[in-house]
Protein backbone atom coordinates (compact mmCIF):
# COMPACT_ATOMS: atom_id res chain seq x y z
CA UNK A 1 0.00 0.00 0.00
CA UNK A 2 2.62 2.12 0.63
CA UNK A 3 4.47 1.74 -2.70
CA UNK A 4 1.17 2.56 -4.44
CA UNK A 5 0.86 5.53 -2.36
CA UNK A 6 4.72 6.69 -2.94
CA UNK A 7 4.40 5.89 -6.51
CA UNK A 8 1.02 8.22 -7.13
CA UNK A 9 2.70 11.10 -5.03
CA UNK A 10 5.65 10.57 -7.03
CA UNK A 11 3.54 10.69 -10.25
CA UNK A 12 1.02 13.65 -9.45
CA UNK A 13 3.41 15.88 -8.15
CA UNK A 14 6.33 15.79 -10.39
CA UNK A 15 4.48 17.42 -13.00
CA UNK A 16 1.79 19.22 -11.71
CA UNK A 17 4.08 22.65 -10.24
CA UNK A 18 2.88 21.87 -6.80
CA UNK A 19 6.45 19.91 -5.17
CA UNK A 20 7.41 16.43 -5.67
CA UNK A 21 9.97 16.70 -2.92
CA UNK A 22 7.82 18.98 -0.73
CA UNK A 23 4.81 16.33 -0.75
CA UNK A 24 7.08 12.93 -0.45
CA UNK A 25 9.06 14.73 2.55
CA UNK A 26 5.46 15.11 4.27
CA UNK A 27 4.34 11.65 3.48
CA UNK A 28 7.61 10.44 4.94
CA UNK A 29 6.88 12.24 8.04
CA UNK A 30 3.07 11.07 8.27
CA UNK A 31 4.09 7.28 7.50
CA UNK A 32 7.55 7.16 8.98
CA UNK A 33 10.14 4.21 8.61
CA UNK A 34 14.00 4.74 8.29
CA UNK A 35 15.33 7.60 6.41
CA UNK A 36 17.99 5.65 3.85
CA UNK A 37 15.56 3.44 2.86
CA UNK A 38 12.98 5.87 1.88
CA UNK A 39 15.43 8.09 0.02
CA UNK A 40 16.48 4.52 -1.91
CA UNK A 41 13.06 4.22 -2.85
CA UNK A 42 12.36 7.49 -3.87
CA UNK A 43 15.67 7.52 -6.10
CA UNK A 44 14.44 4.70 -7.91
CA UNK A 45 10.52 5.46 -8.57
CA UNK A 46 11.91 8.59 -10.89
CA UNK A 47 11.94 5.97 -13.86
CA UNK A 48 8.06 5.67 -13.63
CA UNK A 49 7.88 9.53 -14.08
CA UNK A 50 10.54 9.41 -16.60
CA UNK A 51 9.33 7.00 -18.95
CA UNK A 52 6.01 9.00 -18.90
CA UNK A 53 7.92 11.72 -20.14
CA UNK A 54 9.50 9.56 -22.78
CA UNK A 55 6.34 8.18 -23.57
CA UNK A 56 4.29 11.39 -23.62
CA UNK A 57 6.89 13.51 -25.92
CA UNK A 58 8.11 10.18 -27.59
CA UNK A 59 7.13 12.46 -31.10
CA UNK A 60 8.81 15.27 -29.66
CA UNK A 61 11.87 13.42 -29.34
CA UNK A 62 12.18 11.79 -32.23
CA UNK A 63 11.28 15.16 -34.56
CA UNK A 64 14.10 17.04 -32.05
CA UNK A 65 16.98 13.94 -32.73
CA UNK A 66 15.94 13.33 -37.13
CA UNK A 67 16.83 17.44 -36.99
CA UNK A 68 19.45 17.62 -34.61
CA UNK A 69 21.28 18.68 -38.00
CA UNK A 70 18.86 20.31 -39.87
CA UNK A 71 18.27 24.61 -39.87
CA UNK A 72 14.69 24.44 -38.57
CA UNK A 73 13.69 25.22 -35.03
CA UNK A 74 14.39 21.96 -33.29
CA UNK A 75 17.98 22.49 -33.37
CA UNK A 76 17.50 25.73 -31.58
CA UNK A 77 15.59 23.74 -29.13
CA UNK A 78 18.04 21.13 -28.51
CA UNK A 79 20.39 23.76 -27.96
CA UNK A 80 18.37 25.81 -25.77
CA UNK A 81 17.37 22.73 -23.56
CA UNK A 82 21.11 21.79 -23.08
CA UNK A 83 22.20 24.99 -22.04
CA UNK A 84 18.69 25.48 -19.56
CA UNK A 85 20.15 21.94 -18.10
CA UNK A 86 23.79 23.37 -17.59
CA UNK A 87 22.92 25.36 -14.45
CA UNK A 88 21.17 23.01 -12.84
CA UNK A 89 23.01 20.08 -13.94
CA UNK A 90 26.21 21.54 -12.34
CA UNK A 91 24.70 22.52 -9.23
CA UNK A 92 23.46 18.89 -8.65
CA UNK A 93 27.09 18.03 -9.19
CA UNK A 94 28.36 20.47 -6.89
CA UNK A 95 25.59 20.72 -3.92
CA UNK A 96 22.63 17.74 -4.26
CA UNK A 97 25.08 15.76 -1.36
CA UNK A 98 24.99 18.62 0.82
CA UNK A 99 21.55 19.33 0.11
CA UNK A 100 20.50 16.20 1.00
CA UNK A 101 22.73 16.04 4.37
CA UNK A 102 21.76 19.11 5.75
CA UNK A 103 18.50 18.89 8.09
CA UNK A 104 18.10 22.58 7.20
CA UNK A 105 16.71 21.78 3.46
CA UNK A 106 14.32 18.55 4.84
CA UNK A 107 12.81 20.91 7.57
CA UNK A 108 9.07 20.94 7.04
CA UNK A 109 9.41 24.27 8.02
CA UNK A 110 11.57 24.92 4.97
CA UNK A 111 9.50 22.95 2.83
CA UNK A 112 6.40 24.86 3.75
CA UNK A 113 8.41 28.03 3.40
CA UNK A 114 9.55 27.06 -0.05
CA UNK A 115 6.16 26.30 -1.46
CA UNK A 116 4.33 29.22 0.32
CA UNK A 117 6.91 31.92 -1.87
CA UNK A 118 6.78 30.01 -5.02
CA UNK A 119 3.06 29.57 -4.85
CA UNK A 120 2.61 33.48 -3.93
CA UNK A 121 5.11 33.95 -7.34
CA UNK A 122 2.66 31.48 -9.19
CA UNK A 123 0.00 34.05 -7.92
CA UNK A 124 1.19 36.94 -9.36
CA UNK A 125 3.21 36.34 -12.09
CA UNK A 126 0.33 37.08 -14.58
CA UNK A 127 0.72 40.71 -13.59
CA UNK A 128 4.42 41.00 -13.43
CA UNK A 129 5.80 42.47 -16.31
CA UNK A 130 7.16 40.04 -18.72
CA UNK A 131 9.41 40.32 -21.69
CA UNK A 132 7.90 40.28 -25.56
CA UNK A 133 5.58 37.63 -25.72
CA UNK A 134 6.73 34.33 -27.76
CA UNK A 135 4.71 32.38 -30.00
CA UNK A 136 5.99 28.76 -28.28
CA UNK A 137 9.09 27.40 -26.84
CA UNK A 138 11.01 27.14 -30.09
CA UNK A 139 11.44 30.77 -30.26
CA UNK A 140 12.91 31.53 -27.09
CA UNK A 141 16.69 33.00 -27.37
CA UNK A 142 19.44 31.17 -25.71
CA UNK A 143 20.40 34.06 -22.87
CA UNK A 144 16.28 33.62 -21.44
CA UNK A 145 16.85 29.84 -22.13
CA UNK A 146 19.77 30.08 -19.81
CA UNK A 147 17.50 32.26 -17.66
CA UNK A 148 15.10 29.12 -16.90
CA UNK A 149 18.77 27.22 -15.90
CA UNK A 150 19.66 29.59 -13.36
CA UNK A 151 15.92 29.65 -11.62
CA UNK A 152 15.89 25.76 -12.11
CA UNK A 153 18.55 25.54 -9.58
CA UNK A 154 16.39 27.03 -7.06
CA UNK A 155 14.67 22.95 -7.20
CA UNK A 156 17.21 21.60 -5.49
CA UNK A 157 15.33 23.37 -2.39
CA UNK A 158 12.97 21.03 -1.30
CA UNK A 159 9.40 22.29 -1.68
CA UNK A 160 10.08 24.71 -4.43
CA UNK A 161 9.51 22.45 -7.41
CA UNK A 162 11.56 21.63 -10.66
CA UNK A 163 8.17 22.37 -12.82
CA UNK A 164 7.13 24.98 -10.58
CA UNK A 165 10.43 27.15 -10.77
CA UNK A 166 10.64 26.34 -14.46
CA UNK A 167 7.54 27.28 -15.28
CA UNK A 168 7.31 30.56 -13.56
CA UNK A 169 10.38 31.42 -15.15
CA UNK A 170 9.07 31.07 -18.74
CA UNK A 171 6.25 32.93 -18.11
CA UNK A 172 8.54 35.68 -17.01
CA UNK A 173 10.86 34.95 -20.01
CA UNK A 174 7.55 35.38 -22.26
CA UNK A 175 5.79 31.99 -23.25
CA UNK A 176 2.59 31.09 -22.53
CA UNK A 177 2.07 28.93 -19.35
CA UNK A 178 1.24 25.88 -21.57
CA UNK A 179 4.36 26.47 -23.74
CA UNK A 180 6.10 27.15 -20.40
CA UNK A 181 4.90 24.03 -18.83
CA UNK A 182 6.07 21.76 -22.22
CA UNK A 183 9.51 23.27 -22.21
CA UNK A 184 9.87 22.60 -18.83
CA UNK A 185 9.02 19.18 -19.26
CA UNK A 186 11.33 18.50 -22.05
CA UNK A 187 14.18 20.06 -20.33
CA UNK A 188 13.56 17.78 -17.34
CA UNK A 189 14.33 14.77 -19.44
CA UNK A 190 17.77 14.59 -19.78
CA UNK A 191 17.91 15.68 -16.55
CA UNK A 192 16.08 12.77 -14.95
CA UNK A 193 17.61 10.36 -17.30
CA UNK A 194 20.84 11.47 -15.52
CA UNK A 195 19.59 11.31 -12.10
CA UNK A 196 18.24 7.70 -12.78
CA UNK A 197 21.96 6.70 -14.59
CA UNK A 198 23.41 7.74 -11.57
CA UNK A 199 21.40 6.38 -9.41
CA UNK A 200 22.22 2.70 -10.97
CA UNK A 201 25.62 3.38 -10.32
CA UNK A 202 25.32 3.25 -6.40
CA UNK A 203 25.87 -0.22 -5.16
CA UNK A 204 23.84 0.15 -2.20
CA UNK A 205 21.20 1.56 -4.60
CA UNK A 206 21.63 -1.61 -6.63
CA UNK A 207 21.42 -3.91 -3.62
CA UNK A 208 18.48 -1.61 -2.71
CA UNK A 209 16.81 -2.31 -5.93
CA UNK A 210 16.90 -6.07 -5.78
CA UNK A 211 15.96 -7.03 -2.10
CA UNK A 212 12.72 -4.50 -3.32
CA UNK A 213 11.94 -5.50 -6.86
CA UNK A 214 8.32 -5.84 -6.55
CA UNK A 215 7.15 -3.15 -4.47
CA UNK A 216 9.57 -0.77 -6.91
CA UNK A 217 7.73 -2.82 -9.56
CA UNK A 218 4.17 -1.65 -8.72
CA UNK A 219 5.64 2.16 -7.21
CA UNK A 220 7.06 2.67 -10.72
CA UNK A 221 4.16 1.37 -12.59
CA UNK A 222 2.07 3.77 -10.23
CA UNK A 223 4.23 6.51 -11.16
CA UNK A 224 4.39 6.17 -15.33
CA UNK A 225 0.47 5.93 -15.17
CA UNK A 226 0.21 8.93 -12.96
CA UNK A 227 2.61 10.66 -14.73
CA UNK A 228 0.77 10.12 -17.48
CA UNK A 229 -1.99 11.62 -16.39
CA UNK A 230 -0.33 14.74 -14.32
CA UNK A 231 0.98 15.67 -17.67
CA UNK A 232 -2.01 15.58 -19.65
CA UNK A 233 -3.88 17.12 -17.37
CA UNK A 234 -1.53 20.30 -16.33
CA UNK A 235 -1.11 20.79 -20.03
CA UNK A 236 -4.67 21.12 -21.54
CA UNK A 237 -5.45 23.05 -18.15
CA UNK A 238 -2.76 25.65 -18.68
CA UNK A 239 -3.42 25.80 -22.53
CA UNK A 240 -7.14 26.36 -21.10
CA UNK A 241 -6.08 29.20 -18.27
CA UNK A 242 -3.31 30.41 -19.09
CA UNK A 243 -3.04 30.35 -15.53
CA UNK A 244 -0.71 29.21 -12.27
CA UNK A 245 -2.88 30.67 -9.94
CA UNK A 246 -5.05 27.23 -8.93
CA UNK A 247 -1.36 26.17 -8.19
CA UNK A 248 0.09 28.80 -6.34
CA UNK A 249 -3.40 28.20 -4.05
CA UNK A 250 -2.99 24.93 -3.52
CA UNK A 251 0.44 25.57 -2.28
CA UNK A 252 -0.09 28.29 -0.22
CA UNK A 253 -2.85 26.06 1.46
CA UNK A 254 -0.72 23.39 2.07
CA UNK A 255 2.44 25.55 3.43
CA UNK A 256 -0.49 27.10 6.17
CA UNK A 257 -1.91 23.89 7.01
CA UNK A 258 1.84 22.30 7.60
CA UNK A 259 3.19 25.41 9.34
CA UNK A 260 0.05 25.49 11.56
CA UNK A 261 0.41 21.92 12.61
CA UNK A 262 4.22 22.58 12.98
CA UNK A 263 3.35 25.25 15.32
CA UNK A 264 0.65 24.02 17.45
CA UNK A 265 2.99 20.92 18.14
CA UNK A 266 5.73 23.01 19.41
CA UNK A 267 3.41 24.93 21.13
CA UNK A 268 2.07 21.46 23.29
CA UNK A 269 5.83 20.48 23.51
Amino acid sequence: MIAIILGLVQGLTEFIPVSSSGHLELVQQLIGGRADDFHYFLELINFGTLLALLIYYRKRIIEILKDIFGKNHNIKLAINIVITCIPAGLAGLLLSKFIEENPFFSSLYTIAIAMAVVGVLMVIVDILPKKSALKNENYLSKPRALTIGLAQVFALIPGVSRSGSTIVAGRLMGLNAKSSADYSFLVSIPLMTAVCAKTLLSSSTRAYLFDNLGSLAVSNLVAFISGLFAITFCLKYLKKSNSLKAFGFYRIFIAVVVLTVLLLNSVHA
